[in-house]
C-alpha cells in the first residue's frame, strides 16, 4: 500500500491557537508555514505548507480578526486542546462523476458546498467540497474537493516539506477500507482509537504530526 494516499489534496491540522501551532511547526521542522488567508464568515484562517506535487498541509485555527461565527467553526478547531490532525481531502478528476460512483456503491460523502478564501494578496479562491470536518474524533475517511478554475494552493510557491507517509487507526479498519475503496483511495490503517498522523521530511529530519 502506498505510504501517501492516492488522490491526496491536503491534510488538515486543526488548532485552537493558530499562531502557536505555526510557531510550533516552524520550530520542529525548520520550515515556516506561509499565510494562506481568511475564510469570511466562518471565523477561521490558515497557514499552508506544500507536501510535494499537488498536495499541501493546511494549518487552520480561529481568526481573531473576525467576529464570532454564528455556528461552529470548521473542522472543530475550538475543540482540540492543541494541534491535531483531524481530517484530509482527496481531489478526484471529476467531482460530480466521483460522487455518483461513490453513492452507487452505498457511501454518501455528504452534500456539496461552495467555499471561498481571500489570500493575503487579495485573490479570492473558490472551491467545492463535500461535507467536511470530523465529529468528535479524527476521521480517516476523507472529504472530496474540487478547485475548479482557482489556482491550487500547492501551486502558489509554498515552502515545501515533502510528505513521507500518512497513516491512521480506527476501531473497525475493514469498514474504513471499504469506504476508502469506494472513494478510489487508500490509507495505511491499524486497529485502535480513531487517529490520523503524517510524517514529513524536513531540514531537521523526518517529523511526525498526529
Amino acid at each position: 500500500m502506498n505510504a501517501v494516499p492516492p488522490l491526496l489534496d491536503h491534510l488538515v491540522l486543526a488548532t485552537p491557537d493558530l499562531a502557536a501551532a505555526v510557531a510550533g511547526f516552524a520550530r520542529r521542522t525548520g520550515i515556516t508555514p506561509a499565510p494562506g488567508g481568511a475564510h469570511p464568515g466562518l471565523g477561521t484562517r490558515n497557514h499552508l505548507v506544500g507536501l510535494g506535487g499537488r498536495s499541501y498541509l493546511e494549518i487552520i485555527g480561529p481568526d481573531p480578526e473576525q467576529p464570532e461565527p454564528i455556528g461552529p467553526r470548521p473542522f472543530g478547531v475550538d475543540r482540540p486542546t492543541g494541534p491535531a490532525v483531524l481530517t484530509w481531502a482527496i481531489s478526484p478528476p471529476d467531482l460530480d462523476a466521483a460522487l455518483a460512483a461513490v453513492r452507487a456503491r452505498g457511501h454518501d460523502p455528504g452534500p456539496v458546498r461552495l467555499m471561498s478564501r481571500r489570500t493575503p494578496d487579495g485573490t479570492v479562491l473558490r472551491w467545492r467540497l463535500t461535507g467536511a470536518g470530523p465529529g468528535e474524533a479524527p476521521d480517516p475517511v476523507p472529504f472530496l474537493i474540487d478547485w475548479g478554475d482557482s489556482l491550487h494552493p500547492a501551486s502558489s510557491g509554498l515552502p515545501v516539506a515533502p510528505l513521507l507517509a500518512v497513516s491512521a487507526s480506527a476501531p473497525d479498519p475493514e469498514a474504513v477500507r471499504d469506504r476508502l475503496a469506494a472513494l478510489g483511495t487508500s490509507l495505511r490503517l491499524t486497529a485502535g482509537p480513531a487517529a490520523l498522523s503524517f510524517t514529513v521530511d524536513t531540514p531537521n529530519g523526518p517529523v511526525t504530526f498526529g
